[in-house]
């Protein structure tokens, strides 16, 4: 019997991740492919600040084709559901039937995401819910997640973190009302390597700038690592 066809929402971070490697685990769907919102302004993903090439050379080292869906950097939430909507149509027509999601415990975003899923006939599928986010992260570390942060919250998180690596020493940095997880918002973070990783995305950390209220951190292609971006 042929297993469900499922996509999966990817920002790039240690979160989707993690959830893809549940996904994979557990063997009970097939993921097909990721799903990324890309501001088109900026050819980067929406909120991470991550830039497309660096998505696109995940992809390669996961061996999933990319679903790039483009907003503005303006984007009226009747934009947003228009364009994920089109992707919906789309993934039916690939034969899937549902969205995975990295979430963990924002009840409300996960019934807005049902929700929208439901309007376009897609289920939605969260392997990572209910964890305990303290436990996720040391899990997540413990298993060799290469990761960094990409922006950040300065009234939640010490805009020095920026750029800093997710590992033990982060988590002993965050305030104490910080979620270790970053789920509330408090942070975001671009993936460079993990157990589902065929090949290591070498990057380097670049400038931090401050804009619309938050820290962003760039993270680059490693001078001399060009393949993974002409694989993509």
């Amino acid at each position: 019997m042929a297993k469900e066809k499922v996509w999966l929402a990817w920002s790039a971070g240690k979160d989707a991740g993690e959830a893809l490697r549940r996904e994979r685990e557990r063997g009970e769907v097939e993921v097909t492919r990721l799903l990324v919102t890309v501001t088109q302004d900026y050819d980067r993903v929406s909120m991470h600040g991550v830039r497309e090439e660096l998505v696109r050379a995940q992809a390669v080292a996961l061996g999933l084709p990319l679903r790039v869906v483009r907003i503005p950097s303006e984007c009226s939430n009747e934009d947003y559901e228009a364009a994920m909507a089109a992707a919906m149509e789309a993934a039916r027509g690939e034969g899937v039937s549902a969205v995975a999601f990295g979430d963990i415990f924002l009840e409300d975003v996960r019934e807005y995401r049902e929700r929208q899923l439901s309007r376009a006939g897609m289920g939605a599928r969260f392997p990572l819910w209910g964890e305990d986010t303290a436990s996720l992260a040391r899990e997540m570390i413990e298993s060799g997640v290469e990761a960094y942060v990409t922006c950040l919250d300065p009234r939640k998180v010490p805009p020095e973190l920026a750029g800093c690596r997710f590992d033990e020493r982060l988590l002993g940095d965050l305030p104490a009302d910080c979620d270790p997880c970053g789920e509330n918002g408090e942070f975001h973070t671009f993936l460079a390597n993990a157990p589902t990783f065929s090949r290591r995305v070498a990057v380097e950390v670049g400038e931090t700038v401050g804009r619309g209220g938050f820290v962003f951190t760039d993270v680059v292609a490693a001078a001399g690592d060009s393949q993974a971006l002409s694989e993509s």
